[in-house]
């Protein structure tokens, strides 16, 4: 009879791990994915803003070695991610290609109106109006540039709507996350609730606290540790499904950062469980014994 009511309570401890693990694991693959989500727009920010560049239209008659001195003097500039130069005659194929053969026949290969220019493309951090400003100046200060050109209100709306989405965002993490640690934390102290007798009888034979609080403290990390891989497991599944269905996310991807997120996953786990269940064993040290029956 002992026998099958200590089996049954060791069911019932184990059901209420496995049920606090998973729980916990849900709430922090929730966190993942919203973290998940923010890396990938704020990548995809990057890359619009990176795409955000103007193009250089050099004068009439400027010699060809001119122009590769000018683009690879802006290549060692750290506002500048990549230069492209584009000949007349490129140029000239590139609108062909646009508009058809009949809107440029017109044009012979002796007297083609369209300038040789370089495409600039740059650094996202320098993709705002104010600091294009800056860069136009400093390069209408060569002689051989005839005028800069790049789309003003199209980089303001840009940066508006990035810089709202943003702000979204980042209060939606914000509310997200407060809620997360409260149902860690209520999850914990319920694991913890099933054990509080346990706590008492070891106060009673003269446990210190500390000795009390260690082992659930260690099993606590574990468990948050367990709960942060299946997480992880889960993440990695969803990142592979919306790569296979979505291949432009390659595009935007990044593993290093991917990398970051994973850890800050694990950390976050270990800390929020493990403090978790300190603050849960303390409150039970503390408490009188009458209410440890309520």
């Amino acid at each position: 009879m002992n026998k099958s009511k200590t089996n049954t309570q060791k069911r019932r401890v184990n059901g209420a791990y496995f049920t606090s693990v998973i729980s916990v694991s849900l709430v922090l693959f929730t966190l993942g994915f919203l973290g998940l989500i923010m890396l990938y727009a704020n990548n995809l920010s990057n890359y619009i803003k990176e795409n955000i560049g103007f193009e250089i239209v050099m004068k009439t008659d400027v010699k060809e070695a001119d122009i590769i001195k000018l683009q690879k003097h802006l290549d060692t500039k750290n506002f500048v991610k990549t230069t492209e130069y584009i000949t007349s005659e490129e140029a000239s194929k590139r609108l062909k290609k646009i508009l058809g053969d009949d809107f440029v026949d017109f044009m012979s290969e002796d007297d083609n109106p369209l300038l040789p220019s370089i495409d600039i493309r740059l650094n996202a951090n320098w993709a705002n109006n104010d600091s294009l400003a800056v860069i136009e100046q400093y390069i209408m200060e060569d002689d051989n540039v005839k005028e800069v050109y790049y789309q003003k209100s199209m980089v303001n709306i840009i940066n508006k709507n990035l810089r709202k989405i943003g702000l979204v965002m980042l209060a939606f993490s914000i509310l997200l996350l407060i809620i997360a640690i409260a149902l860690i934390n209520n999850t914990i102290r319920l694991s913890v609730y099933s054990k509080r007798f346990t706590i008492r009888s070891m106060q009673l034979v003269g446990a210190t606290e500390a000795f009390i609080r260690k082992p659930f403290v260690i099993k606590g990390i574990l468990q948050g540790s367990i709960s942060a891989a299946l997480a992880i497991l889960l993440l990695l599944g969803i990142i592979e499904v919306l790569r296979q269905n979505i291949p432009e996310l390659r595009l935007i991807s990044d593993n290093l950062t991917l990398i970051y997120l994973f850890v800050a996953i694990l950390i976050c786990g270990l800390i929020l469980t493990g403090l978790s269940t300190a603050t849960a064993v303390s409150k039970y040290l503390r408490m009188d014994s009458d209410k440890l029956y309520a």
